[in-house]
């Protein structure tokens, strides 16, 4: 099973995608995120992926989606976060990163073959402007 956790970033109207070169998807804008690592919570995932993503330092603040899906015999599991930008410092490896760019809402309606998951992407967008926000206290951490 694999399980990728990232963060919606909005900055003045405008949502922070990624375009993304591995093999698989190179060329297609996502929103920053990707697999969470042994020994790591899911918020510190979010938050290194993000940083390694585009550079930015994210504080997490509300949960805007968790989604399944079940391909080629494998389970996915994704939990997008709503994040509060503190350092917007634009960075990324080209080796996974293509570019880094901030787009509105609208823009990104208008690129559903440039999206990786166009209806992922969208849901979680709509639920951030909508103030579909799921407070962090339903997570539990243990020791």
């Amino acid at each position: 099973m694999d399980i990728v956790v990232g963060g919606l970033i909005e900055k003045d109207g405008k949502f922070l995608l990624v375009q993304e070169n591995k093999e698989k998807y190179r060329g297609k804008w996502n929103i920053p995120a990707g697999r969470l690592n042994d020994n790591e919570t899911i918020l510190e995932g979010a938050k290194r992926e993000i940083l390694e993503e585009c550079g930015c330092i994210v504080e997490p603040n509300g949960i805007l989606q968790i989604a399944n899906k079940v391909s080629m015999n494998k389970t996915f599991i994704s939990i997008i976060f709503s994040t509060k930008l503190l350092v917007d410092e634009i960075k990324f490896d080209l080796k996974e990163i293509l570019d880094v760019k901030w787009f509105n809402y609208e823009e990104i309606l208008d690129m559903k073959e440039e999206l990786r998951a166009h209806d992922l992407i969208i849901d979680v967008i709509e639920k951030y402007i909508k103030g579909n926000i799921y407070n962090l206290d339903i997570i539990k951490i243990s020791d």
